[in-house]
Order: C-alpha cells, then sequence, then structure tokens
C-alpha cells in the first residue's frame, strides 16, 4: 500500500526512472522534512537500484557531524539557509556511493521570525564534481504539513533536473 498520494508517487517514480536511465544513484539530506523525500523514493518496489541513502539532520550537531556540515558556516548563516544546504548535499555525496544528493533545510512552522519566516526552505543539488546548485523557496505559512509537502515536491522535482 502506497503512503503518499497519486501526485507524490507519479513524482518519485519519474526520479527514479530518469536517474535509473542515466545510471544515478540518490542520496538525501533533509532537516525540515524528516525523511519524507527518503521515504517517497523508498515506497516504490524496485527502489534500491537507485535511493543509495538518506540523511536525516535536524539538529546542527546531526548536520555537523554526519555531514561535515562547518560549524562556522552554521554559525555565520544558520541552518537555514543556502550555504547550508550547500555543504549538506555535498556532505551526503561525500558520506555515500550516491552521484547525485539532494537537501532540504527550512521553517516549516509554526514559527519563524522577520529575518526566516515560516515557509523558507532552502535546497541544494549536487552532482558528481559539479559545483552546487542551491535555491530557496519561500513556501509562505501554509501550516507545518503543508510546508514540508511542498518542500517534497520541490525537492523531488530538483532531482528531475
Amino acid at each position: 500500500m502506497a503512503i503518499f498520494d497519486p501526485e507524490i508517487t507519479a513524482l518519485a517514480e519519474r526520479v527514479l526512472a530518469s536517474c535509473r536511465a542515466k545510471g544515478l544513484r540518490i542520496s538525501t539530506a533533509e532537516s525540515c522534512t524528516g525523511g519524507l523525500l527518503s521515504a517517497a523514493l523508498t515506497d516504490i518496489a524496485g527502489s534500491s537500484d537507485v535511493f543509495e541513502c538518506g540523511f536525516v539532520t535536524y539538529s546542527n550537531d546531526a548536520k555537523s557531524t554526519m555531514l561535515g556540515v562547518d560549524a562556522e558556516t552554521l554559525s555565520q548563516f544558520g541552518a537555514v539557509s543556502e550555504p547550508v544546504a550547500q555543504e549538506m548535499a555535498t556532505g551526503a555525496l561525500a558520506h555515500s556511493h550516491a552521484q547525485i544528493a539532494v537537501s532540504i533545510t527550512g521553517i516549516a512552522g509554526p514559527g519563524g521570525s522577520d529575518h526566516k519566516p515560516e515557509g523558507r526552505v532552502c535546497f541544494g543539488l549536487a552532482q558528481g564534481n559539479g559545483p552546487v546548485r542551491t535555491t530557496t523557496r519561500e513556501f509562505g505559512a501554509l501550516g507545518r504539513g503543508n510546508v514540508r509537502r511542498a518542500a517534497l515536491l520541490f525537492g523531488l522535482g530538483l532531482l528531475l533536473g
């Protein structure tokens, strides 16, 4: 039984098929989504030939310990930032046998601040030795579940290219 809605399942299937066709294995580094992207991919039967591993690094300490995110980067920019998303994606590649990695870090809510509002999510996409692409999306104060869902969908879309 699938645990995700048809939109998420269809997108996850497309990601797996695309990466399979390109011979890429996937690694994820997730914070605010708490492993939802990894779960969406592994909800698909046969995903083990494409999905390598997922890191759920909710705390700053976990980001540093598991992914090698620099404490200075966290101190200077905060966990919800493109520099941290970049280091998370790089770390997911470095600590796995994957060829492509996506990272997600954000403020799902409730709450936030004027500087970092609820619904702000930063993403990183690392592939091979190339530069890491980063982007930030402002999903708005949609509520925790909806921000996490939006981040999941966007992260899957990044893996499609």
